[in-house]
């Protein structure tokens, strides 16, 4: 076993001469991609997957000499970075946004006390060039949100024509939806909302105190249970001591007159930690909303605030709606593009539903955060009007939190289905009890299910993975029992926790699940659909799965789905490849505005991207096809130089690649892979 990982090892590491020494069938045996002989190319020195435009010049060395290696600086504060980004709002780069719509120092109303730069001739000297193209909301929508600040200034027709009166966010609640209002906010953080139909749930199936409401503790205060303030029943539901909470319209008056005597835990937090703050979820996109939300502030933080008392809905406590009188669902032979960290954000889900995606779903969010009413969390499930068939993706520990969270959602926002993740392997996740940790506590799991599916009509799904342990399934004695819990659809992983990413999903068992399940339970499979021969052997080997989720797959080659739909192999050219970047850069600016900090998010999840595209081999250059997920690309060139830079796996050539849609990086600019997607050959790669 050792003789062979070392001589797989010498294979990978070693020139192109070795690897075009073995025959297609031992290449494809030790999982390398078996490039045409005629492309293959020694492989480049590169000093480091991570890039500093201060280091271009730094003298390339062997990849293995870790002295040249530059690394990013070391990591700052929170506060630190806060007081940074306020020095930086001061600059004359960070013109107020009023002032930049309307181009007059006149239009803010706070003048002098504004925390934003009023100084329109610094700004102008300072602001980077314009890029080329034309601005995005000329195009689609008119007048430019951004005016003065939007870096394709340069295109716009007149002062009159750019600037319009309306706002950010009034231009995204056209073609965005479930965006989080300021007024429900600040509800969110006063602990000012009730919860009617999950409690009546909770209540009805033990899950709560005799005739006392009880308070979901968030996972930044389990800690407390060890010093007996509170305990943890048989069904993992965490309780406290009720607090009774007058919200009353009086009552909330008579807060609101005196506001200074809050008590603390009805402040909104500073800034609340989030769950998943360096592993999960999409920090860049969620800050670019976060800015936005600040600058509204700015312009009312002296204006008196009026809260009323804020129900969900009302309950009907005298009937329980049994899960087959719930809103049909039907997943049957639908494309559906899986819930993906970082890079699933609405613009890269807009290239996919162009591609030919039936099915989209938002980004994994927590329900401790969008409880608290976190801005950030709630991007996660902001939808686009072209994503027709649209879910969203929660993750929670508790049966009192996740129901309390998808009666928030169903509520406000438009949704289709609702899915709550028992498979995530992420360690901060899982030392939180959620993920996949409870796939080690059936009991739990099932008061998850049954609460959030009893306290809403959208339907509820699943998303999990195999089992915890590797040869330890165990989903397959719970299947036909999930359908009885009131779960409309179940999604298999075929992989345990412990697997991660490192071996192939067990398409076999996902099988057995599938035949095992109750007739009203749809069951997806999961796991290394990669061409539409994929997708057709799990279809026909299987009748009795719905359909396919495709997760990886649609990372690194996003018309995967016009390919299956077309039943084809796509020999797509560097041209056609690069047409569809040009189109989610177009699609992100609008997303995440056509500024320089919107111009800087969409390059960040652009590159993250790229770090996936990089391992597709055209299908012209292999002598087997079509590709499989596991294969490791050797060094090739590509049929002209595009494709050869697009399938570099170096920061550097990645940074290329968003110059040549984005511009040039500013000075200092940084970037290191999130995933590191390029060594996919280690199990922590999840």
């Amino acid at each position: 076993m050792e003789t062979e990982a070392n001589s797989l090892n010498d294979v990978v590491s070693s020139p192109s001469t070795a690897v075009a020494a073995l025959s297609t069938e031992e290449l494809v045996a030790k999982a390398i991609a078996p490039v045409k002989r005629e492309f293959l190319c020694p492989p480049s020195v590169r000093p480091s997957d991570t890039y500093n435009v201060n280091d271009s010049d730094v003298k390339k060395t062997d990849v293995n000499d870790t002295t040249s290696t530059p690394i990013l600086k070391e990591k700052k504060s929170k506060r630190q970075l806060k007081r940074e980004r306020r020095e930086e709002k001061k600059s004359a780069l960070h013109l107020c946004p009023e002032v930049a719509k309307s181009g007059k120092v006149s239009s803010c109303q706070y003048n002098e006390s504004c925390r934003y730069s009023h100084d329109l001739e610094a700004f102008k000297a300072q602001k980077p060039d314009d890029l080329e193209g034309t601005c995005p909301f000329l195009v689609n929508e008119g007048p430019c949100p951004y005016g003065l600040a939007c870096r394709f200034a340069g295109t716009h027709r007149d002062d009159d024509a750019c600037v319009g009166n309306g706002t950010v966010n009034s231009r995204k609640k056209g073609n965005e939806m479930n965006s989080l209002e300021k007024d429900f906010q600040k509800l969110l953080w006063k602990n000012k909302v009730k919860f009617p139909k999950a409690d009546a749930s909770l209540k009805l199936l033990g899950l709560l105190g005799k005739g006392k409401e009880k308070k979901m503790v968030d996972d930044e205060n389990v800690e407390n249970f060890a010093n007996g303030t509170g305990k943890v029943d048989e069904n993992g539901c965490c309780k406290m001591p009720a607090k009774e909470v007058d919200c009353s319209v009086e009552a909330v008056e008579e807060d609101k007159k005196h506001e200074t005597d809050v008590d603390d835990e009805l402040r909104p937090p500073k800034k609340t930690k989030c769950l998943v703050d360096e592993t999960c979820s999409v920090q860049h996109d969620n800050g670019r909303i976060q800015e936005e939300e600040d600058a509204d502030n700015s312009c009312e933080h002296n204006e008196p605030q009026t809260i009323v008392e804020h129900a969900i809905g009302d309950t009907d406590k005298s009937l329980k709606l049994h899960p087959r009188e719930k809103k049909l669902i039907d997943f049957r032979e639908k494309l559906y593009l899986a819930p993906l960290t970082t890079v699933g954000n609405l613009p890269y889900r807009r290239v996919c539903k162009v591609l030919g995606a039936d099915i989209t779903c938002g980004e994994m969010a927590m329900c401790t955060n969008l409880l608290q009413g976190q801005a950030s969390e709630w991007a996660l499930l902001r939808r686009h009007s072209s994503e027709d068939f649209f879910g969203v993706q929660i993750c929670g520990a508790f049966p009192d939190t996740v129901a309390k969270t998808v009666e928030l959602i169903e509520k406000h926002c438009t949704v289709d289905f609702i899915d709550i993740n028992m498979g995530c392997p992420i360690d901060i996740v899982v030392n939180k009890g959620a993920g996949s940790c409870l796939l080690t506590k059936p009991m739990r799991m099932k008061s998850v299910v049954e609460a959030s599916s009893s306290a809403v009509d959208t339907p509820v799904t699943i998303k999990v993975r195999t089992g915890y342990f590797e040869g330890k399934n165990r989903i397959d004695s719970l299947i036909h029992d999930i359908g009885n819990w009131g779960a409309s659809a179940i999604t298999i992983h075929g992989r345990t926790r412990q697997q991660r990413y490192s071996k192939l999903a067990d398409w076999q068992y996902i099988y057995q699940c599938a035949r095992a399940a109750t007739p009203g339970l749809q069951v997806l499979g999961n796991g290394d659909v990669f061409s539409y021969l994929d997708w057709n052997i799990r279809r026909t080997d299987c009748p009795e799965l719905s359909s396919c989720m495709i997760a990886r797959g649609a990372l690194i080659k996003p018309w995967i789905f016009t390919e299956i739909k077309e039943q084809r192999n796509w020999d797509i050219s560097s041209g056609e490849r690069l047409d569809i970047l040009k189109d989610y850069v177009r699609f992100g600016l609008e997303h995440w505005g056509s500024d320089s900090k919107g111009v800087e998010t969409t390059r960040h999840f652009l590159l993250e991207w790229l770090g996936y595209t990089c391992r597709y081999v055209p299908v012209g250059l292999l002598d087997v096809i079509p590709q499989k997920i596991n294969w490791r690309p050797p060094s090739y060139f590509g049929r002209d130089d595009l494709e050869t830079l697009m399938a570099s796996d170096s920061a550097a050539d990645w940074i290329r690649i968003s110059e040549m849609l984005l511009g040039k990086v500013p000075t200092g600019f940084t970037f290191a892979p999130k995933h590191k997607s390029n060594a996919y050959d280690k199990a922590e790669n999840g």
